[in-house]
């Protein structure tokens, strides 16, 4: 059985996005439609989380490979011209289902986590020059990063790359390697600003003045209304054409406009809980040897801290405004999908390893 209060925060978080995202939504004109819609997102991602807790890992381990190919070929197909490829706002990030406008990149996050954990185990026995391996590293992540970069993805292509990075140093692989280049990059661009100090004024322009910026200026006015307990559900008034995004990147503003402080400090709370135990649940697995198993619930955790924290950090005006969602609470069908099934993941590995597994491979 997995984890009883790792799966109720979860599906308490899920619950609230649910009702949130709905009163979010109010605000445009076939509001029920934005309902409906993600109760079927919901439904799917349910039902595909409770398949990967009924999947042993080493199954995700075999196929990550395949996996990782797919979400390449996918984040290609968005290219492709109408009516396949959908674009908005100049960027072309989906591949048009009619009635579900599927984004690979959100596929991409969890089989580069995949693929990378199996990847750094199988790097461990290559015997040859680190920088090689290394090498082979960042163009595994650079195939990737291409493909975002011309979607004009920013935000995917640097949750992917850190996480990915990160995992090859909490591996402990490759670290000099990882310092050098590392150390060089900040170099560069330290330079590259100091003889041009107008871009550091565009760099720092944000943090200067941020109600120039406004999704910002009004996700902090919203904030504001909520003092303590909010304005009550449903309450809110920036959603109604004042704050863009307010289902999706800007959720959290109408959060603490309709259910205060007390409402935002549920939402850190109940995150804070789910990746202080999934980190957990990756330490005990690699005590146990499950090394592909941790590298990959620490991807999932390291993916989700990033993704939480910039999101959040973006709605009260510590970071520009980004295309980044908010795990389980922000509208969106392959946001979701994708999230659930990484947390049950993270559930399935807590399951296995509290227990015995005789016929799992050596590194699971």
């Amino acid at each position: 059985m997995p984890d009883k209060s790792l799966l109720s925060a979860i599906i308490a978080l899920i619950i609230f996005g649910w009702i949130m995202s709905f009163s979010a939504s109010l605000a445009y004109f076939e509001s029920y439609s934005y309902f409906f819609k993600q109760t079927l997102f919901i439904i799917v991602a349910l039902a595909a989380g409770l398949g990967i807790l009924n999947t042993p890992i080493s199954i995700l381990q075999k196929y990550s490979i395949p996996l990782f190919i797919l979400s390449i070929v996918l984040l290609i197909v968005v290219f492709f011209p109408k009516p396949i490829g959908h674009e908005v706002n100049g960027s072309s990030r989906w591949i048009n289902f009619v009635f579900f406008k599927f984004q690979p990149s959100e596929l991409m996050k969890l089989s580069m986590i995949l693929f990378m954990a199996g990847f750094l185990i199988r790097q461990e026995k290559d015997v040859r020059s680190p920088w090689t391996g290394f090498i082979k590293t960042l163009l595994i992540i650079g195939i990737a990063d291409v493909l975002l970069l011309l979607e004009t993805d920013f935000g995917a292509l640097l949750i992917i790359s850190l996480t990915a990075l990160a995992m090859l140093f909490a591996a402990g692989s490759y670290l000099k390697q990882l310092s050098i280049v590392t150390t060089g990059l900040f170099g560069v661009v330290g330079i590259f600003v100091a003889f041009n100090p107008n871009r550091l004024d565009r760099l720092t322009s944000f943090w200067n003045d941020y109600t120039q910026v406004h999704q910002t200026y009004q996700a902090l006015i919203g904030i504001a209304r909520g003092e303590w307990f909010g304005s009550g559900l449903g309450g809110g008034i920036q959603k109604y054409a004042l704050l863009p995004e307010r289902h999706t990147d800007m959720i959290f503003a109408t959060i603490g406009e309709e259910l205060g402080i007390v409402g935002m400090l549920f939402v850190l709370l109940s995150f804070s809980y789910i990746l202080i135990k999934g980190f957990n649940i990756a330490k005990l697995a690699l005590k146990k040897g499950r090394k592909y198993s941790s590298f990959v619930v620490f991807g999932i955790c390291t993916w989700f801290s990033m993704q939480v924290t910039v999101n959040i950090g973006m709605n009260l005006a510590l970071l520009p405004p980004k295309g980044f969602t908010l795990p389980l609470l922000s509208y969106g069908g392959t946001s979701m999908i994708f999230a659930v099934i990484s947390l049950a993941i993270i559930l399935r590995v807590d399951m296995e390893n509290n227990t015995n597994y005789s016929k799992q491979k050596k590194y699971v």
